[in-house]
């Protein structure tokens, strides 16, 4: 006998009531965020971005997901202060953190975090109900302990990068040897951290010391599985040149197969973690639900102009574009389309309240001190913001502005500083400060870089007025 019309709603309800359940927490769940950092790494060197050698597949396919940006800039060209940055939004004359971290500061009785008096973005991720994990590199102080919002914690004691086999890794709150490639560890413990906080948001930082490609690691032969690939490979992306005459280390790396050698077998490497990130997220339904992030603390020069390096590595402190020059790419299923590409020029003091309007939570970015980022969320899903096209730049006694078309370089207190046209000489080849003609021109750029930091600068983190750094000073 059917049951009567009532009966048979109630039943309906009940059956459907589970489903409902389910299905309710995953709809107002917020998305996911992974932010995929790497360590000395040119836009120049992904396949996305035009290299003709180097085989990174997984990046790429990220990039024909989503966005990539063209001309997105580092405002430093080392790790500690980029880092400090991305996290805070604020430049290294607001965060203190002018160059890397010296290594007392990390590990031992002066260990402290360097970001202690700033919010940053995972303690604002937390507070909105995010599992926080980093999983890599930190290098910005107190390295044993857990902070900023992150309770998952596995990463290096140290900022350099001697070798990716048998290194000193920190898990659990204790230094233990790692004898196995870094960059594969990374990658696993990240996995685990996904699988643990599946059920509910979560921030994962990956950030990756590879490709890294400094210091004496590259006198030695890669050993990862792209090795043999790379063997003896006619790279036609690392110029052969004279070195510049402003160089002031990696002198030996200039020129030299083993160093391009490396170089590539590191790329790849991480290349293949991207694939495992995301194979896992899709493997666990994750994958329309999270934003993934891909870039670089900085640039990275392999040759180019006769450099080769960042702007630590040469004197004076060096601004070139390919030392400030980052990937920049974000997927997110369903809510950025796939195979976009962004001209504008943006910088990584401009991630922090892009990534948190995309979330929904941009009301969340911190006031004070106030951040000269910019949000170009609107960027990701096809729009364009309205937006002045220019970033600033610093290094101790170094700062620079780029507009889209030029670039003028200041070095505190007496030079030598550049003016480039950025449209008729991208490479930056021909110096036209103190030609004539330039007078207005540099007159211009001069004072809004001036007025810039004059706006945004703590006074006591602004070198060029007798502020301090919190790491060791490069420059007098």
């Amino acid at each position: 006998m059917p049951l009567p019309r009532p009966a048979r709603a109630l039943l309906a309800a009940l059956l459907l009531a589970p489903a409902l359940a389910a299905a309710a927490p995953r709809a107002a769940r917020p998305p996911n965020l992974v932010l995929i950092l790497t360590d000395n790494q040119g836009a120049w060197t992904l396949g996305c971005y035009g290299n003709p050698d180097i085989r990174t597949p997984h990046v790429d396919r990220l990039a024909g997901e989503g966005i990539r940006f063209t001309r997105a800039l580092a405002s430093n060209p080392v790790c500690s202060p980029t880092r400090a940055t991305l996290l805070t939004g604020l430049l290294p004359s607001q965060h203190g953190v002018h160059s890397f971290l010296d290594p007392r500061f990390m590990m031992g009785p002066e260990a402290y975090n360097t970001l202690r008096e700033f919010t940053s973005l995972g303690e604002i991720l937390r507070d909105a109900g995010y599992a926080c994990g980093l999983s890599g590199k930190w290098h910005l102080g107190a390295n044993l302990t857990p902070s900023e919002g992150f309770d998952y914690w596995v990463t290096k004691p140290d900022g350099h990068t001697r070798e990716f086999y048998d290194q000193d890794v920190i898990e659990d709150g204790k230094v233990r040897r790692e004898a196995g490639y870094t960059t594969d560890l990374w990658t696993d413990r990240a996995l685990r951290f996904i699988e643990r906080n599946r059920a509910r948001p979560f921030f994962l930082f990956l950030a990756y010391n590879g490709p890294y490609v400094l210091g004496g690691l590259m006198n030695n032969p890669p050993r990862n599985r792209h090795a043999a690939a790379y063997r003896g490979h006619p790279f036609q992306s690392f110029p052969v040149d004279a070195m510049h005459p402003w160089q002031h280390a990696n002198k030996a790396f200039h020129n030299r197969q083993n160093a391009m050698e490396r170089t590539a077998a590191e790329v790849s490497g991480v290349d293949d973690g991207v694939g495992e990130v995301l194979a896992g997220l899709e493997r666990l339904g994750l994958g329309d639900d999270t934003l993934v992030v891909y870039t670089s603390d900085q640039g990275w020069m392999g040759g180019q102009n006769g450099m080769w390096g960042m702007g630590d590595h040469f004197r004076p402190i060096g601004a070139h574009e390919l030392m400030m020059q980052v990937p920049l790419i974000f997927r997110h299923p369903g809510r950025i389309p796939a195979g976009q590409t962004s001209d504008l020029l943006v910088s990584n003091y401009d991630f922090l309240p892009t990534v948190l309007a995309h979330l929904g939570l941009g009301d969340r970015m911190p006031a004070a001190p106030r951040s000269p980022g910019r949000d170009f969320s609107a960027a990701l899903t096809g729009g364009r913001p309205a937006w002045e096209p220019v970033v600033f730049y610093e290094m101790e006694t170094t700062r620079a502005i780029r507009t889209d078309d030029w670039k003028y370089v200041a070095r505190h207190p007496d030079g030598p500083h550049e003016l480039y046209d950025m449209r008729r000489d991208p490479r930056e080849r021909f110096n036209l400060f103190g030609q004539p003609g330039t007078e207005s021109r540099r007159a211009e750029l001069a004072a809004r870089l001036d007025a810039f930091f004059l706006q945004h600068a703590d006074p006591q983190y602004d070198i060029w007025r007798g502020g301090r750094s919190k790491a060791k000073r490069h420059t007098p």
